[in-house]
């Protein structure tokens, strides 16, 4: 039986670089909590939402508009607060660009019906019909 020499190059062991691993895992901890700050956003908004029975916690989706309306019916929209024909103008734009563009409605449950039914009149004026009303289930001691 014939004997092959092995060369050096194949018997060096392949190294992990440790340098280039952690700036990997420095960028993507930076990424996620970035993300996390942007989500939480929306949310930070001093308003309470209604409790429903049979609310779900449903994922949202990274190009939902929320519409926050809080107790004396001002819009708010990404930290801005909107005027009802600021409301539809901006809607409008964003329905001519994203034909299926979804909006979440976050009312604070003291809300004034026809201040929902504005932003309702909005959406409608602006062709989206895929809209969402933010709620919660209700603690469990309050049952």
């Amino acid at each position: 039986m014939a004997k092959y020499a092995i060369s050096e190059y194949q018997k060096q062991r392949p190294v992990v670089q440790m340098a280039p691993l952690i700036d990997i895992v420095f960028l993507t901890l930076v990424f996620f909590m970035t993300i996390s700050i942007f989500n939480q956003q929306e949310t930070e908004i001093n308003i309470s939402v209604p409790q429903a029975q049979e609310s779900k916690d449903a994922a949202r989706s990274p190009g939902e508009i929320i519409i926050n309306i809080d107790t004396d019916g001002r819009f708010v929209v990404n930290q801005k607060e909107l005027s009802q024909d600021a409301l539809e103008k901006m809607l409008v734009r964003v329905s001519t660009l994203f034909p299926d563009q979804s909006i979440i409605i976050r009312a604070d449950e003291n809300t004034i019906h026809k201040h929902t039914i504005n932003a309702l009149d909005a959406c409608a004026k602006a062709g989206i019909w895929n809209i969402s009303f933010a709620t919660m289930k209700p603690s469990s001691d309050q049952e």
